[in-house]
């Protein structure tokens, strides 16, 4: 086949397609009206000599043809972005670009502050917009509509980038007041009442089951390896709340520990190592393939890599 003969356009389409499984929301995507991207598909099969999407029960599903080109038009298409993409370096001083990040709890109490001052010095006229990871999908990220997402990840779209920004442990924040602190114990900790506090996904919440160990994260994980459990007596998706709730004599909040570390110099407050190991964990970022090698994104990425590293 003569590529010169082909309408590069229709691998555009064809990329476009895969990925969203749906017509009328790949012309969406497009910017294109829904007949065109119909016509569209329809000279992608001719093309390829195959349906390459087919109507199911289940909506439109690819064909093994269809899966098998999908990550080599990708390729192609991100390798064809990068030769078009402008060469002009980044200003910080005078840029006027607006970063947005998606950013757990934990990472916009500890990370963020941290990011905005040096950005703020670095670049006075940028913008830092922080979004909830319920505000955020991979496909956001993928789509370079997100410039970044930081959070704790058990898995990524493998075509995205990663990189750690640092390691942390966990400590356990109570009451000055809470009795437990004369005799802080395995034992006593498991007598105690505890905060729950974890939201490390992306999407809408759903609620927990607190007999679910394995959902519940490192804490119950790594008390469930030693055969114990604790008693939990209320779930928040939010660290700050953690820790305001932890005022209450009676509570326990167990929490990363450059969280906790923010109510070092709290009156109300004291932090102290929790009475069992508890692994460690990664927070990470992640971006897509399309911001790799915008001169931009490398700005902020290296700026956060530095004030993690102080």
């Amino acid at each position: 086949m003569n590529i010169a003969r082909v309408d590069l356009n229709l691998m555009v389409y064809l990329d476009v397609l895969l990925r969203e499984r749906n017509v009328t929301r790949a012309a969406e995507q497009l910017g294109i009206t829904q007949p065109a991207m119909s016509n569209g598909l329809r000279r992608l099969r001719e093309l390829f000599n195959d349906p390459l999407l087919i109507r199911t029960s289940e909506g439109m599903t690819p064909t093994e043809r269809a899966l098998e080109l999908q990550p080599l038009i990708r390729e192609a298409l991100l390798a064809m972005e990068k030769t078009i993409q402008p060469k002009e370096k980044f200003d910080p001083e005078t840029s006027q670009r607006v970063f947005r990040i998606m950013a757990s709890d934990y990472a916009e109490s500890t990370l963020i502050p941290l990011v905005l001052k040096q950005v703020r010095s670095l670049a006075p006229n940028v913008t830092l917009d922080v979004l909830t990871p319920s505000d955020v999908s991979f496909h956001d990220v993928e789509q370079g509509w997100v410039d970044m997402a930081i959070n704790r990840f058990d898995s990524l779209p493998q075509s995205f980038y990663q990189s750690r920004i640092w390691q942390d442990d966990f400590s356990c924040v109570m009451s000055r007041e809470n009795p437990i602190l004369t005799n802080f114990t395995l034992d006593s900790y498991l007598q105690s009442q505890h905060i729950w506090a974890s939201k490390t996904g992306m999407g809408i919440g759903v609620g927990v089951n607190p007999e679910d160990v394995q959902r519940l994260g490192w804490v119950d994980e790594a008390l469930a390896a030693v055969g114990k459990k604790r008693k939990i007596s209320v779930f928040t998706r939010h660290y700050q709340v953690a820790m305001l709730l932890s005022v209450q004599n009676d509570l326990i909040a167990t929490l990363p520990s450059r969280l906790a570390d923010i109510e070092r110099f709290s009156t109300r407050l004291t932090v102290v190592r929790p009475p069992f190991e508890i692994p460690s964990f990664d927070l990470s970022m992640a971006w897509s393939p399309l911001l790799h090698h915008d001169s931009a994104h490398q700005w902020l990425r290296q700026i956060i890599k530095s004030v993690a590293e102080k």
